[in-house]
């Protein structure tokens, strides 16, 4: 797929108004407000692996409504000291997976929890175990568009919450710092990290590449690809409903998320990428902070041949170095915004 979104020069300097509800952090507060009232860890059971430089234990934790989440919690073998936590948020369509499947993170000395996706994980990698009780409301067959024409129905409300929830979690548990907790993701992962920025003001750091969620409705106009093209395929049936969906969609918009985050952020995108085209990235990553009268460090990377995989293992690569700069220097927060094209 060619190049289809903007030229990267007019990406490099893209910041679109964003129809914004005038009720949207009292909608976020009350919502959190309402899932925080009780202690958000429920269980956590080790799990035997066979991994022998790595523990893992399965934790349960409290999200929307109370309702139990799974997540995979792991830790380097040996480390008795509390670690820095990266909360990683899974893609459209997956689960958790099996509590081997991804490692990258303690490997790199972190605590890691992998949080699944409720009412998700039939689509592709291993699984999940997560139900999504509430998923009852008038929408489509997909979680784009699972109540999709109210917000306090939306399948992304509950979804965020939980991300929020596990953020709370993971910083209740042995061996972790709760002053140094970082959300991470890909995709939906990626639009869940942003949210979370936008909602946890004491975050540390949050790393996202090609995130769902951002400049949705410029994304509905450019692109017939899922999760974007289901939201289209619903509205294509249900005529009229367009009003609600977008006011809906409104209330979980990345870029409205970012306008508030205030942490040191670090993006990917690539610019072929069709499933999450590359200007709701650079919406976000130009827009990030600017409520906030902060001036983060933030930086994004560009791949001008790569679609939604990105830069893969070279952005990973970046994302542990980047990461690793910004922990050991944790008061070199300002100096700006940096922008890269290319894969070096």
């Amino acid at each position: 797929m060619p190049a289809f979104d903007l030229p990267l020069p007019e990406l490099e300097c893209y910041r679109p108004d964003i129809e914004e509800p005038a009720d949207f952090d009292a909608f976020w507060r009350d919502t959190l407000k309402a899932a925080g009232e009780t202690d958000p860890v429920v269980s956590v059971r080790p799990v035997q692996t066979g991994l022998r430089l790595t523990r893992i234990w399965d934790l349960t934790f409290r999200g929307f409504a109370g309702d139990p989440v799974r997540a995979w919690f792991s830790r380097p073998a040996g480390s008795g000291e509390p670690l820095p936590a990266v909360v990683e948020f899974a893609g459209y369509g997956r689960g958790r997976g099996l509590p081997h499947e991804r490692l990258t993170w303690v490997n790199a000395g972190y605590a890691h929890l992998l949080m699944d996706n409720r009412g998700q994980g039939d689509q592709y990698g291993c699984g999940g175990d997560t139900p999504d009780p509430h998923a009852v409301a008038p929408g489509g067959p997909g979680p784009a568009v699972r109540g999709l024409l109210a917000a306090e129905d939306y399948h992304y409300r509950r979804l965020i919450t939980d991300a929020v929830r596990a953020v709370a979690a993971v910083r209740g548990l042995p061996g972790v710092d709760p002053e140094r907790t970082v959300a991470v993701g890909n995709s939906q992962g990626g639009g869940l990290a942003l949210a979370v920025a936008g909602l946890v003001p004491d975050l540390t750091a949050v790393l996202v590449t090609a995130p769902l969620l951002c400049g949705i409705r410029r994304a509905l106009d450019l692109t017939d690809a899922g999760p974007y093209g289901e939201i289209a395929a619903y509205l294509s049936v249900h005529r009229g409903a367009e009003e609600a969906a977008c006011r809906t969609l409104s209330y979980v918009e990345g870029v409205s998320f970012a306008r508030r985050a205030q942490a040191p952020a670090h993006v990917g995108v690539g610019l072929r990428d069709t499933v999450c085209p590359p200007s709701g990235a650079y919406a976000a990553f130009n827009r990030y902070a600017e409520l906030t009268g902060t001036q983060p460090r933030k930086e994004i990377h560009a791949y001008a041949f790569n679609g939604h995989e990105g830069g893969e293992a070279v952005q990973v690569r970046r994302q542990l170095n980047w990461l690793r700069a910004v922990l050991d220097e944790p008061g070199d927060v300002g100096g700006g915004s940096r922008s890269v094209s290319g894969a070096g």
